[in-house]
């Protein structure tokens, strides 16, 4: 066989495999992207009601999520949480413990369609449906503050850009200005753009948001690269503060920092158009 026809052949078999993973990619990208915890709702409910939570229920009485009332009094502020790909909204009680022990709090965490013993399948469209209803389930004379980690950060851009009088601050941890940035830094050979149906272009949601943005990067996130994080907070017109924790990768950024919160808390309070600043840890 001639030099060129083993060329070509090895050509075929190549373009033949990186259309099969192509194909795969397409078919699979839902299951690479979402990983809902499959506890089942009763363990669920247990182990909010040993964590001080109960079920958070929507207008047909079905559990969205779950809610802590202030454990200080009158709330201040009601804070929202949206989760990231992996696990359930249990996994997220932390945060509640962070933010009630420095103020009155009413807090609520979101479910997301197929987590957690939930109804529904997770896509795009099914988890800001899910944003949209939890935030008109929160009582309409509580300021709402929106925390979102991971691919929650999407999820919270939306919502702050499609309710701006209703968010009045936001919490990105570890965001992106999009999935599509995201997901092609993980995949450069192949054709992101044209191929990934749950896009999240969260720096464009937030052009029509202008409340006060928090953001909080791992200096070491191999998951969702800290410039991503850095482009969607330095695109941003609003009045912002950026945090960076030098050594952490993308699941330690996660973890409640005390100052970090309190100072997120100060900053929302305090925040006026045009301000912002930085701080590096």
């Amino acid at each position: 066989m001639s030099a060129a026809r083993i060329a070509l052949s090895a050509l075929l078999i190549v373009t033949g495999l990186y259309v099969v993973c192509l194909v795969a990619l397409t078919l699979a990208q839902r299951r690479l992207m979402y990983f809902p915890c499959r506890a089942s709702p009763k363990d669920l409910q247990k182990f909010a009601e040993k964590s001080g939570f109960s079920s958070w229920l929507n207008s047909r009485g079905e559990t969205i999520g779950w809610h802590r009332p202030s454990q200080q009094g009158p709330a201040r502020r009601c804070i929202l949480v949206l989760h990231g790909n992996a696990g359930c909204a249990t996994d997220r009680f932390p945060y509640a413990d962070a933010f009630q022990a420095i103020e009155p709090i009413d807090f609520y965490i979101l479910e997301y369609p197929g987590y957690g013993g939930r109804a529904g399948s997770p896509t795009q469209t099914s988890l800001l449906h899910a944003a949209e209803e939890a935030l008109g389930s929160i009582p309409k004379p509580c300021a709402v503050f929106v925390v979102g980690e991971s691919l929650g950060t999407g999820v919270a851009a939306w919502l702050a850009g499609t309710f701006p009088q209703r968010v009045s601050g936001l919490f990105l941890v570890a965001p992106y200005n999009s999935m599509t940035a995201a997901a092609q830094r993980h995949m450069p050979l192949f054709p992101v753009k044209a191929i990934l149906r749950d896009r999240y272009p969260s720096s464009t949601w937030l052009k029509q948001y202008s409340g006060p943005l928090a953001v909080l990067l791992a200096g070491k996130d191999t998951v969702v690269p800290t410039d991503l994080g850095r482009d969607l907070f330095e695109t941003y017109r609003g009045p912002k503060k950026l945090w960076i924790e030098p050594e952490a990768d993308h699941n330690e950024v996660h973890d409640p920092h005390g100052a970090v919160w309190r100072e997120v808390l100060e900053f929302w309070n305090s925040s006026l158009p045009g301000k912002g600043g930085e701080v590096v840890r």
